[in-house]
Parts: C-alpha cells; sequence; structure tokens
C-alpha cells in the first residue's frame, strides 16, 4: 500500500511552484498579466453588448405584442 502524508504533498506542490516562478522571465510575466486583463475586459464588454442587445429586442417584441 502506498501511503503519502500531507507533509510531503506540500513540499512537492511548493517545490513545483518554485520551480515554476524560477523559470518565467519577467517579460513572460507581464505579457500575462497584460493579456489576462485585456482578456477579461474584453469578455465583460462581450457580455454587457449581449445583455443591451437582448434587452432591446424584449422590448421590441413587447411593443409589438402591444398592436
Amino acid at each position: 500500500m502506498n501511503v503519502v502524508d500531507n507533509s510531503t504533498k506540500a513540499s512537492t506542490a511548493f517545490g513545483t511552484l518554485i520551480t515554476i516562478f524560477a523559470n518565467i522571465s519577467h517579460n513572460d510575466l507581464l505579457k500575462t498579466m497584460i493579456l489576462a486583463a485585456v482578456g477579461g475586459a474584453s469578455s465583460f464588454l462581450a457580455t454587457l453588448v449581449v445583455k443591451f442587445l437582448i434587452c432591446k429586442l424584449k422590448n421590441i417584441r413587447s411593443k409589438q405584442k402591444l398592436w
């Protein structure tokens, strides 16, 4: 039976993270942060546009039903 305690799991995870951070350059980190911000902002704006269009379509349909 293979038993691995929590300290071994934590040490392995922490060592992996340290290795990843040691190999990432500052330029890559900055580029990733900028791309994440642009992606988040564009996703937010697309959501607002879709919500606006849905509200407009609902208003047009409700006005047509009144006639």
